[in-house]
């Protein structure tokens, strides 16, 4: 009989937001898959779990996956965890939950803590429809994915990095206008959380006089011009000149 594999979510900075499902299901797994067996240690230990931990990052997935594969399928529980949030969200996770569904292994993935989610609610943006765009790519096809996103009505989610927040900001300027709207939420359930919102230029403004520190999500508000020449069109039978 098949093991059965799972993805645990870990707090994105405050211990209090882990679960007591995530717990119980970390104490009693056969093995836990850490994407830093460092990072994770201090939190396995603080809630008394004491588990085999073998890494599982981007770098040894592929090459790891076969042998976590036949670990499954001789009937051993096997929980994924990442350093923070919920593994598979732009961290390492989906290569295995594809070939754990090929070779029909059970998957469970629980609720928990993820970062784009409070970040969007706390940016007053609208959020009854999104699309989570995790981290640009860094050199090929970032300006070309730009230009595409310029167009995106929906309020789009990034994650970035400390060293090319001012980067990105500078580019959302140029590719969205500066007037557009944005929140960059970073620390986020910690002691020092912060959002600041704003149009672009003012965000860009506020983090160039201020330490550039912690884990950032970047919410912006989606391009609004589609929709006012929809409601132009239907209020006042304006048609539009696709010349």
């Amino acid at each position: 009989m098949n093991g059965k594999l799972y993805l645990v979510p870990t707090p994105i900075g405050n211990l209090e937001d882990m679960t007591f499902r995530a717990i119980r299901i970390l104490k009693e797994v056969d093995l836990i898959l850490a994407e830093d067996t460092r990072t994770s240690a201090p939190l396995l230990k603080h809630f008394g779990i004491d588990k085999r931990v073998f890494a599982h990052h981007q770098h040894n997935e592929h090459k790891a996956t076969a042998e976590i594969i036949k670990f499954l399928k001789e009937g051993q529980n096997i929980a994924v965890i990442s350093d923070a949030g919920t593994p598979a969200i732009s961290d390492p996770g989906f290569f295995l939950v594809r070939e754990a569904i090929k070779h029909e292994i059970e998957i469970t993935c629980l609720p928990g803590a993820t970062a784009f989610v409070p970040a969007l609610v706390n940016s007053g943006l609208p959020n009854d429809q999104f699309v989570f765009e995790g981290f640009l790519p860094v050199k090929k096809g970032r300006q070309t994915r730009l230009k595409q996103l310029a167009e995106e009505e929906r309020t789009m989610i990034f994650y970035e990095s400390p060293h090319r927040l001012l980067k990105t900001l500078t580019e959302f300027a140029e590719f969205f206008g500066e007037d557009r709207q944005v929140c960059v939420s970073r620390e986020l359930s910690k002691l020092y959380e912060e959002n600041v919102r704003g149009t672009v230029i003012e965000v860009k403004s506020h983090f160039e006089n201020n330490i550039l520190k912690g884990e950032f999500v970047i919410c912006v508000g989606g391009n609004e011009n589609k929709d006012k020449r929809a409601k132009n069109k239907d209020k006042y039978g304006v048609k539009e000149n696709h010349d």
